[in-house]
């Protein structure tokens, strides 16, 4: 043990106050399972991110059409809902390691299908993109089932206390590797083409799932009830709708995102910007610069006094820069305002990653993430597709702008419905 810090026990004892959480601001990472998580959630992150950069230009280099950039988030977004519930109910009944596993090997297949399909002549071409929407449909399935497993496993292997501080950590790590991936991703397709982008996401993710193999934590959840699946699926919903602060910050986060991301359209922006892949993925790890450094600030700082207060200003900031990014003629200005967008967008991610944390039960933890998996799988992946639609009907440009404005809207027309949110203050 360090000297000066507590023990394991003193760190779940109820007399364990914020005071000495603000002392031990990496008082989490000491816990040895969730640095391997840490490690394993970073890596995977990486490659794909790394991935996500490599189809998004190799489909609109074939294509050059922006609808096409929205249907690959549709293809994403439909599996990945579909089995979300289930994937929560099985969290909450098998155990969570062999989950986490098993979905990421999942992952790592359909990357090595990705590379086949890039490698054999003939298999994709200009008409013929639809085999990488059936594996990119295929991978979210495993993600669905995974993301759930790996959300409870954290807490499972954390005390609650330190739930604020791992979530800050666990951020960071993640947009950290969403600064390493798209920048790889664009320099290896850039300098030598999508077949060696693959191989490496395939290296990566490999180091992934091994990682999650190291982990020594291996508990089944107990399960609390023995209720028909389709009651057990209802519990998660139930008790979010019963939540009115969790349930509002959830709404918050669906329709800003849903309406104000431009990041399925990157590959557009970084062609008007006069930019070619390697500038595709400066761009798409712009926003993760601004969420690392907003995690490390939130880890090193006390808990959140107004953290209310605080989710309406930054997704209020987010439709701002989403609006001055569409109307941006510079790349660096352009990339500047995506960094602000990242760090406006990660304290809603914090609060809300917190607040599902704190306030749900040990037992419903699979189930309760999964329903905000929906909303995050519909705000991301469906906010794609809403991107490309618009894209194809408005313009790249004002779809943009459009999405902005609305963000802003649905920033009022929450806080006007959701006082307790709006009044909120500290987050445990």
């Amino acid at each position: 043990m360090v000297a000066g810090w507590p023990s394991r026990s003193a760190l779940r004892h109820p007399s364990y106050t914020r005071r000495a959480l603000t002392i031990s601001p990496y008082a989490s990472l000491r816990v040895r399972d969730f640095r391997r998580l840490l490690l394993a959630h970073g890596t995977l992150t990486v490659a794909r991110e790394a991935q996500i950069v490599v189809i998004g230009w190799q489909v609109y280099e074939l294509t050059h059409d922006p609808l096409t950039l929205g249907l690959i988030g549709l293809a994403e977004a439909l599996p990945f809902i579909a089995i979300a519930l289930y994937a929560g109910h099985l969290a909450d009944r098998a155990p969570r390691r062999t989950i986490a596993i098993g979905g990421a090997f999942a992952v790592m297949c359909s990357a090595v299908a990705l590379l086949l399909l890039t490698i054999t002549p003939g298999a994709i071409a200009v008409t013929r993109v639809w085999p990488i929407y059936v594996v990119i449909s295929l991978s979210a399935i495993a993600r669905s089932l995974m993301r759930p497993a790996v959300f409870a496993l954290s807490a499972e292997v954390l005390p609650r206390e330190l739930y604020p501080n791992a979530v800050a950590w666990r951020s960071s790590t993640w947009h950290l590797a969403a600064i390493a991936g798209p920048a790889a991703g664009g320099v290896l397709y850039g300098f030598s083409g999508p077949a060696l982008a693959y191989s490496v996401v395939i290296i990566g993710m490999a180091l992934g799932v091994a990682i999650l193999l190291s982990l020594q934590h291996r508990a089944a959840p107990a399960a609390s009830d023995d209720v028909p699946i389709g009651e057990s699926l209802k519990s998660g919903i139930r008790f979010v709708m019963s939540e009115q602060v969790l349930l509002a910050a959830m709404t918050l986060d669906l329709f800003a995102v849903l309406f104000g991301g431009a990041v399925a359209l990157l590959p557009a922006f970084a062609t008007l910007l006069g930019s070619g892949p390697e500038g595709l993925g400066i761009l798409r790890a712009a926003p993760a610069i601004g969420s690392i450094g907003t995690g490390i600030v939130v880890a090193h700082r006390p808990p959140m006094r107004s953290a209310g207060r605080s989710v309406f200003i930054a997704v209020a900031g987010f439709g701002v820069c989403m609006i001055a990014f569409a109307l941006s003629r510079s790349f660096w200005l352009s990339f500047t305002l995506l960094i602000v967008s990242g760090a406006c967008d990660n304290v809603s991610v914090v609060i809300r990653s917190t607040l599902l944390q704190t306030r749900t039960p040990q037992h419903l933890l699979g189930r309760v993430s999964a329903v905000n998996q929906i909303f995050i799988g519909s705000s991301n992946e469906i906010g794609e597709f809403e991107s490309g639609v618009a894209a194809r009907l408005l313009g790249v440009v004002p779809s943009v702008i459009f999405g902005g404005c609305m963000t802003l809207l649905v920033v009022a027309a929450v806080a006007w419905r959701s006082p307790q949110l709006r009044k909120m203050r500290g987050l445990i």
